[in-house]
């Protein structure tokens, strides 16, 4: 099998290296400046697991020209939309399409696109962020895959990725019911980016607050009501983990939308935050603290310049923020 992992940042970079080095065909699909960065010194993982350092296989999208049997899809939800539109020439009559965005309206736009018969479901669990020098890191010991069918009876060559995948130095595990967990991931990240961007702070800074733990635990209960209303209650075991990540004292845990507004770049508000609140308002459900969480990202957002980044008006708040973030920082 050949894969074309889309996005060569924390995620992408870090599975995609994976199976690059435990000898899998991998090609990344890149933006110019990454191109240029990874050509430069290489893709690098810093890990529990090991430290690699690879020549990548590397591809623009106007110089795709042939399928893959696998479509790894790894970028931010902002960038989704201009992704769907790139990997149209590598899509093949069985290729499988594997996106492990969160949220759910990335699968449903790629269905529209090409088809739920070559949609899988993805969830990943890892925990990691680029380093200034471009290399990714690997900040806990979590790293697995898991995947199934988006729509029944899903991509016919799904069952081939279990062998593929496997043996590549992380977990995979084929799910039959992904859409399940893709509800329950999306829970507990939503949940988790209203309350640590909300607050301005990782979860234990949050409960050492006078009603923190209180605040987070309500946040949680608005984001598994809509799970519910849509037909996906949150299962007890994961409702409980969601519950005890969000009021542990002294946690250093916060999402990958309070680390983006950290470093003053895009957030995914929109594709986290704001479709969960749509979906629950079909339902007749109101969300106040998300609509409030979501209200205050969007203000952030049109404060970025051109290029996704915190126009030069408004840096010192978040140097601010930045100055303050504790050692050990955990992301999610």
């Amino acid at each position: 099998m050949r894969a074309l992992v889309v996005g060569a940042g924390a995620t992408g970079g870090y599975f995609g290296g994976r199976l690059a080095e435990a000898g899998r065909d991998v090609t990344f699909l890149v933006r110019p400046g990454r191109a240029a960065q990874l050509n430069s010194r290489g893709l690098m993982i810093r890990s529990p697991y090991g430290d690699v350092r690879l020549t990548p296989k590397l591809v623009r999208a106007r110089e795709l020209t042939e399928t893959y049997d696998l479509v790894l899809l790894t970028v931010k939800a902002y960038a989704l939309e201009q992704a769907v539109e790139d990997i149209a020439p590598a899509v093949g009559p069985g290729t499988v399409i594997l996106p492990v965005l969160n949220g759910l309206r990335h699968a449903e736009l790629l269905e529209e696109r090409y088809g739920g018969h070559r949609i899988a479901g993805g969830v990943c669990l890892v925990t990691t962020t680029l380093d200034p020098d471009g290399g990714i890191r690997q900040l806990n010991d979590r790293q697995e895959l898991r995947y199934g069918s988006w729509r029944a009876p899903g991509p016919a060559a799904l069952p081939k990725l279990d062998s593929w995948l496997g043996g590549s130095g992380f977990t995979v595990r084929p799910s039959p019911a992904i859409r399940q967990e893709m509800w329950e991931k999306w829970v507990y990240v939503a949940a988790i980016g209203a309350v640590t961007c909300l607050m301005r702070g990782v979860v234990g800074e949050v409960v050492a607050a006078p009603g923190g733990a209180d605040f987070a635990e309500r946040v949680v209960e608005e984001c598994a009501a809509v799970a519910a209303a849509c037909g996906h209650p949150v299962r007890a075991t994961a409702l409980r983990e969601t519950l005890a990540t969000l009021t542990e004292p002294g946690s250093t845990a916060a999402s990958s939308l309070y680390r983006d507004l950290l470093r003053g770049s895009a957030v995914e508000g929109d594709h986290i935050l704001g479709d969960m609140i749509e979906r629950g308002a079909r339902h007749g459900l109101d969300s106040p603290l998300l609509h409030l969480a979501n209200s205050q990202l969007c203000v952030y957002q049109r404060t970025l310049s051109p290029t996704g980044r915190i126009a030069s008006a408004q840096p010192a708040a978040v140097t601010q923020v930045n100055a303050g973030q504790p050692a050990g920082f955990t992301e999610v």
